[in-house]
């Protein structure tokens, strides 16, 4: 309907559309759009006061004497005068809402008062009721023809929009077309809900209609888009419109949900791909208050790697807990900067006085990480700082085990001598049986805040376990999202891999609540639900961005999925635990695993050992000490470290092994009944 009108339309009453309306393809300099403003609504002037004249006295409109002429000529003069002077050509017509309709009526009334003036002392013979018929047609005429001018001009702009269907015909569903209607990006072509009452009804010429028949409605008005507006919808609900939307040819976008427009941290027309959180289905545990305060509210934080994903998640949290002081480690100067604005953008918003305090420095610099504890007499250490990305570890094995190990070890040890009340590991499942040295390395790290928590330190140590986050760097997600946008192929490794999968808002409410429920060498492990698998969550984010896969239809318009092979380090599937001995912890998401551990003199002398392997860069010896202390890291043999294939030593024995004794992990009280 709206092409066929559009076909129709004159050209010139397009370009007098542009001309009156101030369009942004074509805006005219301001004189000329004035002047002819001024004669349109001079000549609707004459036309209301020949209409006065006839609807007065019934007889003819034209003018009878020079008297007559002259009040016409003067109410024309007058009423362009009073048009001007209210701002009624300032205002863009594309814009007009109601403060513009009431200036029009104010302008009009002033000019009938004018009009009726000019009667009352001039020779004419009209009766005193012909400013009435005035107003009346006057209105009609220059109301009309704005309203005219700015349909045309939403009918020509809105042909080039994308035609779009809106679910959700509540208060967001209206306030996000009259937010569309303002541009010309999106031509809204219906309503659909669920709720029977508002079916068959009409909002701003949009019918509204039922959502059984969105399928049919997007094949025949070739929608391309879906926009949910539902955002006080349940998660289960908005998982179900979502799934129910996943087989159709459209994009499905959003708006932003309840919880982001009470806290105004969006608004209802921030158009956003359809959340991360709806991709997973499942459902996020409310954070419990009380836990996330007990380690921050009032205290000072320190959070290592706070660039990070994970770092500086921690730290948008954190700060919203109010602590007294938060202190950021990073050491890419970049990254630090990054958060810094962001996290200050937040303090501004929500009135957070708490001091922010960026610091650059590695987390292996025991004495200076000393030196900062101290200084800023810092009670809680989340310690974030970590090489994490596999293939990556994998080419630079020495490096990313002397980053992961050494930087947990100083960290420790400095916590430990500055007295800091709690030391929070954030480790990974890729530490449980690990097929990769990153995993291995992430293990012994565990091991070794285990050791610390079995001395007698005043610190609390206690390790946060758990998978994969949706958005961070290096996920599958912000990866997918590239290659669609690029047109694919979409590259999956392996058809039957899956992960563990949380949004990476909830890990890092997850993180500092497991911190306060920690006494000392914890493992907590986080329920991550039911592991996905990478290629059905690829498909769905291909089918929700309005692409078919290849094979479901003939056309182009398609986008294929590659599988290219498990990477260097990568497993099919990934754990949480090490063993069955598992026990609750009072929340929902958060459980405590018994697992085996070394004396802190064991690990002190292995790690040791595995330093110096790392500053000799020997990948053998590496891995023959990560293999001795960790469980399950077997059969692995370093092949992809590029220096170590460079030297030519891949597949050959190191010429100097590092001795250490042999070690004996200690089982847990709920191990001992099934030793290894």
């Amino acid at each position: 309907m709206v092409r066929s009108v559009q076909s129709r339309l004159p050209k010139y009453i397009e370009r007098l559309a542009a001309l009156f309306i101030g369009s942004e393809l074509d805006r005219p300099s301001h004189l000329p759009r004035l002047m002819s403003f001024l004669l349109l609504d001079g000549m609707a002037v004459l036309v209301a006061l020949m209409g006065s004249v006839v609807i007065a006295s019934n007889r003819s409109a034209l003018p009878q004497t020079w008297p007559e002429f002259a009040v016409g000529a003067l109410v024309v003069i007058s009423t362009l005068f009073v048009f001007v002077a209210k701002g009624l050509y300032r205002a863009l017509i594309r814009h007009m809402g109601q403060h513009a309709v009431w200036d029009l009526i104010q302008a009009v009334t002033y000019s009938a008062l004018i009009f009726a003036f000019l009667l009352s002392f001039a020779p004419v013979d009209l009766p005193i009721t012909a400013p009435l018929g005035f107003w009346l047609v006057l209105f009609a005429a220059t109301g009309g023809a704005r309203m005219l001018l700015r349909v045309s001009y939403q009918i020509s702009v809105r042909g080039a929009g994308k035609r779009v269907i809106i679910y959700g015909a509540g208060d967001s569903g209206r306030q996000l077309l009259h937010a569309l209607n303002h541009g010309s990006n999106y031509n809204v072509i219906a309503f659909v809900d669920d709720a029977s009452s508002v079916h068959n009804t009409v909002i701003n010429g949009r019918p509204v209609l039922c959502s059984t028949l969105l399928e049919s409605l997007v094949v025949e008005r070739e929608v391309s888009q879906v926009l949910l507006a539902v955002p006080s919808a349940s998660h289960e609900r908005r998982r179900e419109i979502i799934n129910s939307l996943v087989g159709m040819p459209v994009h499905v976008r959003t708006v932003p949900k309840i919880s982001e427009l009470v806290a105004g941290r969006a608004s209802v027309n921030q158009i956003q791909d359809v959340d991360l959180d709806d991709l997973l289905g499942r459902d996020p545990v409310p954070p419990n208050v009380e836990l996330i305060e007990r380690c921050i509210t009032d205290k000072v934080v320190m959070v290592t790697g706070a660039g990070g994903s994970i770092g500086s998640e921690l730290c948008r949290q954190i700060l919203e807990a109010h602590p007294q002081e938060l202190v950021l480690l990073e050491i890419s100067e970049y990254a630090l900067y990054k958060v810094e604005r962001q996290l200050r953008q937040i303090a501004r918003e929500r009135g957070i006085k708490a001091p922010i305090v960026t610091l650059l420095g590695s987390a292996r610099d025991e004495r200076r990480l000393q030196s900062l504890f101290q200084t800023f007499n810092v009670n809680t250490v989340y310690h974030a700082a970590a090489y994490k990305h596999v293939p990556i570890v994998e080419h630079n094995i020495a490096e990313g085990v002397a980053n992961n190990v050494e930087g947990t070890w100083a960290a420790a040890r400095a916590a430990d001598a500055a007295g800091v009340d709690t030391f929070v590991l954030v480790s990974t499942d890729k530490a449980v049986r690990p097929t990769n040295v990153m995993g291995a390395s992430k293990r012994f790290a565990e091991l070794i805040l285990q050791a610390f928590a079995k001395t007698d330190s005043r610190t609390r140590f206690c390790i946060v376990r758990f998978g994969n986050v949706l958005g961070s760097s290096g996920s599958v997600v912000p990866l997918f999202r590239e290659q669609i946008e690029q047109g694919g192929p979409v590259t999956v490794t392996h058809q039957e891999v899956s992960r563990y999968f949380m949004s990476i808002r909830e890990a890092a409410q997850l993180v500092l609540q497991a911190s306060a429920m920690g006494t000392g060498g914890d493992v907590f492990v986080l329920d991550m639900g039911e592991p996905v698998r990478i290629v059905d969550l690829a498909r769905r984010m291909i089918r929700l961005s309005g692409y078919e896969l290849e094979g479901e239809i003939q056309s182009s318009d398609h986008i294929d999925i590659a599988f290219i092979g498990l990477r260097p380090g990568e497993k099919l599937h990934e754990e949480l635990l090490l063993g069955t001995s598992v026990s609750g912890t009072g929340h929902a998401m958060i459980m405590r695993a018994e697992e085996e551990y070394l004396t802190f003199e064991a690990i002190e002398q292995s790690y040791e050992a595995l330093i110096d392997a790392c500053r000799a860069i020997d990948c053998t010896a590496i891995n023959d000490l990560l293999r001795m202390h960790v469980i399950g890291y077997e059969g692995y043999e370093p092949r992809y470290d590029f220096i170590w294939v460079k030297q030519g030593l891949h597949g050959k024995r190191a010429r100097k092994i590092v001795e250490v004794d042999n070690v004996a992990l200690l089982p847990t009280a709920a191990s001992k009944a099934n030793p290894r």
